[in-house]
């Protein structure tokens, strides 16, 4: 094993170390780059990919409050959760935001990645949520094997790119209203939005890959089933939700330390060891605690 003994930061200033906690976020692709580069050892991790989907807030809180018109103003923004199997892999619901709003996660030029929020009134007039697709990057992604540990970080890519492309090469994002995508149909005009680049209309049932727009379009309508009313053309799905979780894993022991490197701790959400801000939080008190043994 190789031992941790110094740190060299990018302004070329070298720094005596022992241990580092390397915790990135999800999307710090650099670091991948660069473990991969040094002959860090990485590992590919199943990860998933889809869509956003927004209603008007005023549809969801119909549906779960069973009530017409406006909620009472002393209910809150309804949420929901939604999952269905799809020849073996899962359709879900994923980071809810009711009484939100769609924004851009890029991280590089030349890719569109969405994400939600909501503020803490959820007073926004939309409700969202990503719909993703899980994927096994061990069986569902072959063509993508000769980038070895990065497949998944490659599959995202290209996708992200293609939602930069169909959405006009800028920050717009190609979006398409949910029975449309399902059904086949390119839409002829979409429906208000709380995105603020803005949507393109653009064919995303024919442009996302059959591994996900199939599983989608499956998923939504069971939904639709499960929700009356979830399934309608009020709602716009907008590409591309791929940040869910990371697609590399920083391998550790029991000891929390890389196998190969002692003294460096993988940790977090770039690690592959947290799937939000809670558990990512807690990994990092267990790193934490596992970095100090010993000094």
């Amino acid at each position: 094993n190789n031992k941790l003994q110094a740190l060299r930061l990018k302004n070329g200033t070298e720094l005596s170390v022992e241990r580092v906690i390397l915790a990135t976020g999800h999307s710090a692709r650099d670091i991948f780059y660069l473990l991969h580069d040094k002959k860090v050892a990485l590992e590919a991790k199943s990860f998933a990919m889809g869509v956003r989907v927004e209603h008007p807030q005023q549809i969801i809180d119909s549906i779960q409050y069973n009530c017409q018109g406006l909620r009472n103003e002393l209910l809150p923004a309804a949420s929901y959760s939604l999952v269905h199997q799809v020849n073996g892999r899962g359709v879900y619901s994923f980071c809810m935001c009711p009484g939100g709003f769609i924004v851009p996660a890029a991280t590089a030029p030349g890719e569109v990645v969405v994400n939600g929020m909501s503020p803490s009134k959820r007073n926004n007039d939309f409700a969202n949520s990503g719909v993703v697709v899980e994927i096994n990057v061990h069986e569902d992604i072959p063509k993508y094997d000769h980038f070895g540990p990065l497949r998944g970080l490659e599959y995202q890519k290209i996708l992200e790119q293609l939602a930069y492309t169909s959405g006009g090469r800028s920050q717009t994002a190609p979006a398409q209203r949910l029975t449309d995508f399902v059904e086949g149909r390119i839409s002829q005009d979409l429906n208000p939005t709380s995105y603020q680049p803005g949507l393109k209309s653009a064919p995303l049932h024919s442009l996302l890959p059959k591994l996900i727009g199939s599983k989608l379009r499956t998923g939504f309508k069971e939904f639709g089933k499960k929700m009356n009313g979830y399934y309608t053309s009020e709602a716009n799905i907008v590409g591309v939700e791929s940040r869910t979780s990371s697609p590399v894993t920083i391998p550790r022991n029991e000891q929390l330390e890389h196998p190969d490197i002692e003294g460096l701790f993988p940790c977090g959400e770039g690690g592959g060891y947290a799937g939000g801000i809670v558990s990512a939080a807690m990994d990092g008190e267990r790193c934490a605690e596992a970095a100090i043994v010993g000094l």
